[in-house]
């Protein structure tokens, strides 16, 4: 006796050949995509991971000859440190954004941050300066002003455009597609 599903038994086997064919070559396609976007890197605090992206070469290499280099990665100051939902929430959601604006080739060439950015990265100046932020009295301890406010230059220097630090360094980044691929591997 064969085992049929009673939704499926009047829907023609070459339909459902090709639904299961289409469905697995759509999950191969997201597999391989998880692969050359390096996926799994955005779940860790590697500052390599921000330089998958080649807009981020000039935020890579001034971060990198900061004095917040040795104290500091990037999710430490923009993504949220309060609990592990939120960090991992907001990574999410800032992803996506990243993503959509990358892949339809919108970037600006000046990279500001949006606000909810804006208010992460305060709350995390604030929170690792805890001791400075107390010990500011007078004009400068109004709570109204961002700490970028003052510190622009902190921790990117004067970057201001994709332009502006053409030749930085940055770490390799591996190829896009598999070595079998490339025509060099081949000779």
């Amino acid at each position: 006796m064969r085992w049929r599903v009673p939704a499926l038994s009047g829907v023609p086997a070459w339909l459902r050949w090709a639904t299961v064919a289409s469905t697995g070559a759509l999950f191969g396609m997201a597999l391989y995509v998880a692969r050359i976007s390096e996926a799994a890197s955005y779940l860790s605090d590697n500052p390599d991971t921000c330089v998958n992206c080649h807009v981020m070469f000039p935020q890579y290499a001034s971060w990198r000859h900061s004095s917040h280099a040795e104290a500091a990665t990037c999710n430490d100051c923009h993504v949220p440190q309060h609990n592990v939902l939120a960090r991992y929430g907001f990574k999410a959601m800032d992803g996506l954004r990243h993503s959509a604006v990358f892949t339809l080739r919108r970037e600006p060439h000046v990279l500001r941050a949006i606000p909810a950015s804006a208010r992460v990265i305060q709350r995390n100046c604030v929170r690792c300066h805890t001791r400075v932020v107390a010990d500011v009295t007078g004009p400068h301890a109004a709570t109204d002003r961002a700490c970028i406010d003052c510190h622009r230059e902190t921790p990117h220097g004067r970057v201001h455009s994709s332009t502006s630090t053409p030749n930085a360094a940055v770490p390799p980044l591996s190829p896009p597609a598999p070595e079998w691929m490339m025509l060099e591997s081949r000779r």
